[in-house]
């Protein structure tokens, strides 16, 4: 029985996952043309870089290319996310650029900036200022381009890792497929959380009344498992700023999880963040709150580090990221707040 992949348009981890049970009647036949007549679109030379990232198993054991798959093989393959049908035109764009060698790039990537084309925003992203620079570097080679293996929401800001090749994007799909990438991210949330330190385990996945957020689920049949570890790092009274660790990788999981256990982002307007949701009714707090508002005009969100193995020396290295300007101002403003500073 075929199983449905992992769907990369629901996720922030770009990979897509299939399994397959061949039929009692399958004549010996090699895995890569085995499961280019499986998938849909799937050319030789992904399914390639697959298996030699180590990305497809037979019986749970790692094969490679040419293997002749038999009767009642199980057969499991990670595939990195494929090129988008929207096409990609350089642009100079200004990015902060923190680690780069032949295989992987690392970025900080502000808030506001779309992480690829489409739904509207065709130009002026990420990945239009990452092909410039790649092919800056790389005069001459018009397959020089960045392969995209993870993304965070427009208003988030912080660290991502980018492949450079295919075979290098290949590999760190395994990983986010694997669940061992290393993320931590910082939030300011609403409210004062009870626990210095908590697990969030709720299945998350779009909202069926609003098709632009997420949604808990609490039935274990709907929607996709995600895991959120947080520890408190600072407490203001009337918000909390906490680390979160990343056990999955869905989209929006942080938000929507924080809001599920009543501590909306601060000032994330998708999830009732932007209005003031605790504190007093003087004026002066909610005129405070507003300023707070005003410096950090977005979720209070940033991702802060990244850990992974390198595809190519298999170490494992690890890339952090300080807080964001805006980010950083309305802490000061809170921790001046809590102190009994003035606003």
């Amino acid at each position: 029985m075929d199983e449905k992949p992992e769907i990369p348009e629901e996720s922030g981890e770009l990979y897509e996952h299939f399994r397959f049970v061949v039929d009692r009647k399958q004549n010996p036949l090699r895995i890569d043309k085995y499961l280019m007549a499986k998938i849909e679109n799937a050319s030789r030379n992904r399914i390639q870089n697959s298996a030699h990232a180590g990305n497809i198993l037979v019986n749970e054991e790692v094969v490679k290319p040419n293997y002749k798959v038999r009767p009642l093989d199980v057969i499991t393959i990670v595939l990195a996310y494929p090129p988008r049908d929207t096409e990609v035109y350089p642009e100079n764009i200004l990015i902060s650029i923190v680690y780069e060698d032949h295989d992987i790039m690392i970025v900080n990537k502000a808030a506001g900036m779309v992480v690829h084309p489409g739904h509207g925003n065709f130009t002026g992203t990420l990945q239009n200022a990452l092909l410039y620079h790649i092919q800056q570097n790389n005069p001459g080679d018009p397959d020089a381009k960045p392969f995209l293996v993870h993304r965070i929401d427009k208003d988030t800001s912080g660290i991502m890792l980018i492949a450079k090749n295919e075979l290098a994007q290949s590999k760190i799909a395994k990983q986010f497929f694997d669940h061992t990438i290393d993320r931590t991210y910082v939030a300011l949330v609403w409210g004062n959380i009870d626990h210095d330190e908590g697990t969030i385990d709720a299945n998350i996945d779009r909202d069926t009344r609003n098709r632009l957020v997420q949604a808990v689920y609490d039935d274990p049949e709907k929607g996709r498992h995600a895991v959120t570890h947080y520890h408190v790092l600072e407490r203001f009274g009337y918000v909390t700023l906490v680390e979160c660790r990343l056990e999955t990788g869905r989209t929006h999981q942080i938000r929507i999880h924080f809001k599920h256990i009543g501590h909306p982002l601060f000032n994330d307007e998708s999830y009732g963040g932007s209005e003031i949701l605790k504190g007093t009714t003087f004026t002066k707090y909610k005129q405070f709150v507003h300023n707070c508002f005003s410096l950090l005009p977005r979720q209070a969100l940033h991702a802060k580090s990244l850990g992974f193995i390198h595809p190519t020396t298999k170490q494992f290295v690890h890339f952090d990221s300080e807080y964001p300007s805006d980010l950083k101002a309305a802490i000061e403003k809170w921790r001046g707040y809590g102190s009994g500073g003035k606003d």
